[in-house]
């Protein structure tokens, strides 16, 4: 059953943004002294929940997490700032892009050590799926993870078999 929320409204990546700051602590690290990549999934699942719950006003359970890019290890001791924000919303589900950055203690530059892209189903206190809000993208970048996040799903259908690979508009465009 789909519950509609009363007063839907427009918003944009921006009204979702959430960051958060934190120290990769001994406990947190391997055997080498670097960040386990559990422990950074975890720490990008919370901030990109929250994110998504700013965008849907609503709980939100993650459905999938679509991409993740463990670009450079994470050592101990690092300062990492995570943000996040939402890319798309469909009509119940949200894809939530999250960057992963490390400030260097010496000389204070920020370097990006990850990227993932989650997605979130909007539900009540049930379970039962509700709709979300729409997105309205405003920067070029945000246009191009809104355009692209519908290619992801897309596919994403077809591969678990929710949709025909002829009926996938923005992949067959693709190769067009």
């Amino acid at each position: 059953m789909l519950t509609v929320k009363n007063k839907m409204h427009t918003k944009t990546p921006e009204n979702s943004k959430t960051t958060t700051t934190d120290l990769v602590l001994p406990s947190d690290t391997n055997s080498i002294n670097n960040l386990f990549g559990g422990e950074l999934l975890a720490r990008m699942d919370r901030v990109a929940s929250i994110a998504a719950g700013k965008h849907a006003e609503q709980i939100v359970v993650t459905a999938s997490i679509n991409h993740v890019a463990f670009s450079r290890p994470v050592p101990l001791g690092s300062v990492l700032t995570l943000e996040a924000k939402v890319s798309r919303a469909f009509t119940t589900s949200l894809e939530v892009f999250i960057e992963v950055w490390n400030e260097s203690r010496d000389n204070k530059i920020k370097t990006k050590v990850n990227e993932a892209i989650f997605t979130f189903v909007a539900v009540d206190k049930n379970g039962n799926p509700v709709k979300v809000p729409q997105l309205l993208p405003e920067t070029e970048i945000e246009k191009q993870r809104f355009d692209a996040a519908l290619r992801r799903r897309q596919l994403s259908l077809v591969l678990a078999g929710k949709l025909q690979a002829k009926d996938a508009t923005e992949l067959k465009a693709l190769f067009d």
